[in-house]
């Protein structure tokens, strides 16, 4: 019976993984390298050889002219026999001058002596021409040792007369010997040069690869391309700094977040015009986790990480924004604030609701109607004074509330005679929200510092528009701010209750500030006439409101 094979799935073949930029640029340049030595020593080749031929002819020049020029050689040109004179003088020229051949002849190219005895009195292979004219010439000849770099050159008398003629040379196969010496001293050289440079380039590239993590060109080239993208699409704030507290690299959201423009790129972190206590958290070389930080504009949380490798190589930031949070969470306590209030005037209405009713209960009508009526009378004028001043119906509720707030918690809240503000003046880009944001904080800390205080406080606020802005006002009678201190008093912990960086305190007038610059406004600290603080905040309103 046939039984099939079972079916298997083959495995796809593993594409080779491409060589790293490491290993690209080591091959590159042991290429060159190996070049750039082939090519000097193909130079240095070609230039000895051509050193070598002059060399040679230099040194049988001076041997011909030497030998021309000696006197026994011209005694035994014009004697019977010059052969038996000139043979023995010529070997020891030869023996003692590194030359192949010293040829001396008679001027009709008769050899008086040779390399090879036996071929004394043949006749000279080579061109005499010029030498019979008084001339010294070289040239290269193929004789009866072989080819040859030669020199001929007359002998001549007292009177000039050309009496016999001399001729030196060195084959070139002995030339090439003596070349082969040098190059095979220059190929060792190169071989070395060649060693070297591998093993450099090698120990380059170990390093190059530790660097670039065994990556390609391809893999760097996109995780570049990733990293840029990253940084531009990334909604938190990234900052890298150096060793030295530089800006290395900010994406647009740090940027954005620090309020900073243009190019930071190498710009020391302390020079950025930062609050300090956000420039002492960059500078840091402790690690920072979800830092609350307030800027001019922004509230950020910030986290930094040191980096290390053996040694502190820099810092990585993070920065997340919070300003919204921190403007829902300030617009929830406020509504915190309102319910509680009316929690309390809830309980208040329940006890006079049973005061009347006990009053009925007795027969006693009609104090139960006069008490009735002085209450209602009691709440309704401090709602009619403020509907009727403030038009701006979140102004308007945030008044009520605080003053059910400060009321429960014994401090009189009035709303001064010069406040007015019809609805409508508000320009679109000043938010109600910065508006609770800012007179909300200012009440509650004026509130704080009437609440400490054994006689009961008051706080006066005063809300106008008048003039193309908006004057927010509150003065306390509590124990105020010193001169000194006003500008600490805008730093995100600063707070009277704890006289230093409390937890959880501190941060109601760093937004006041922050909500006022956001709007272009000004705020200004002194005392009241009532001894305590007196904050007055002028916000610009849109151009052609009647006020």
């Amino acid at each position: 019976m046939y039984l099939p094979r079972p079916f298997r799935l083959s495995r796809p073949p593993r594409l080779p993984r491409p060589r790293s930029l490491a290993g690209q640029l080591f091959a590159m340049q042991v290429v060159l390298v190996a070049a750039v030595v082939a090519g000097c020593a193909v130079f240095a080749y070609v230039t000895d050889r051509d050193q070598a031929e002059d060399a040679a002819r230099d040194q049988v020049t001076a041997a011909a002219v030497a030998v021309a020029n000696s006197p026994a050689v011209r005694e035994a040109a014009v004697g019977p026999n010059p052969s038996a004179v000139l043979q023995p003088y010529a070997e020891r020229v030869m023996d003692g001058g590194g030359i192949t051949f010293v040829t001396i002849m008679a001027p009709d190219g008769e050899r008086w002596t040779h390399r090879d005895p036996a071929r004394i009195g043949d006749t000279f292979l080579g061109h005499t021409e010029s030498a019979l004219r008084g001339e010294t010439f070289t040239e290269t000849y193929t004789g009866t040792l072989g080819r040859s770099v030669r020199v001929v050159t007359p002998v001549q008398d007292a009177d000039g007369q050309v009496i016999g003629l001399v001729s030196a040379g060195i084959t070139v196969d002995e030339i090439s010997a003596r070349l082969a010496g040098q190059v095979a001293a220059l190929l060792a050289m190169a071989a070395g040069a060649l060693v070297l440079g591998g093993v450099g380039t090698y120990v380059i590239n170990a390093r190059l690869r530790r660097h670039t993590h065994g990556m390609n060109a391809a893999e760097l080239s996109r995780m570049h391309d990733y990293h840029e993208a990253s940084l531009h699409a990334v909604r938190e704030g990234l900052l890298l700094l150096d060793a030295q507290g530089r800006i290395a690299l900010i994406n647009d959201a740090g940027r954005e977040l620090l309020g900073l423009t243009g190019d930071q790129l190498g710009r020391p972190a302390d020079r950025l015009g930062l609050p300090r206590p956000l420039t002492e958290a960059l500078l840091s070389t402790e690690p920072r986790v979800d830092e609350v930080h307030v800027t001019d504009e922004r509230i950020v949380v910030l986290n930094t990480s040191p980096v290390t490798g053996g040694e502190r190589h820099g810092t990585v930031v993070t920065l997340r924004d919070h300003t919204e949070l921190q403007s829902l969470a300030g617009e929830l306590d406020s509504v915190r604030g309102f319910a509680e209030a009316l929690r309390s005037q809830a309980h208040e209405a329940a006890n006079r609701l049973h005061a009347v009713v006990s009053l009925i209960e007795l027969g006693r009508a009609e104090e139960a109607v006069e008490f009735a009526t002085a209450e209602l009378e009691l709440a309704q004028a401090l709602t009619d004074q403020v509907v009727g001043a403030v038009g701006e119906p979140v102004l308007a509720a945030l008044l009520l509330g605080k003053a059910a707030e400060a009321n429960e918690r014994g401090v009189e809240l009035l709303l001064t005679p010069e406040s007015r503000m019809d609805d409508g003046v508000l320009p679109p880009d000043l938010a109600p929200r910065d508006l609770v944001t800012i007179l909300g904080n200012l009440i509650d800390n004026a509130v704080d510092a009437c609440g400490d205080g054994a006689a009961p406080g008051r706080v006066g606020v005063t809300v106008r528009a008048l003039d193309g802005e908006l004057l927010l006002s509150v003065a306390d009678t509590g124990a105020g701010i010193a001169p000194e201190a006003v500008e600490d008093a805008f730093r995100r912990g600063w707070s009277t209750k704890t006289g230093k960086q409390g937890v959880g305190r501190g941060l109601g007038l760093a937004l006041v500030r922050q909500a006022v610059r956001r709007n272009r406004g000004t705020i200004e600290i002194s005392r009241a006439p009532a001894g305590g603080a007196l904050c007055v905040v002028r916000l610009p309103l849109r151009a052609g409101v009647a006020v």
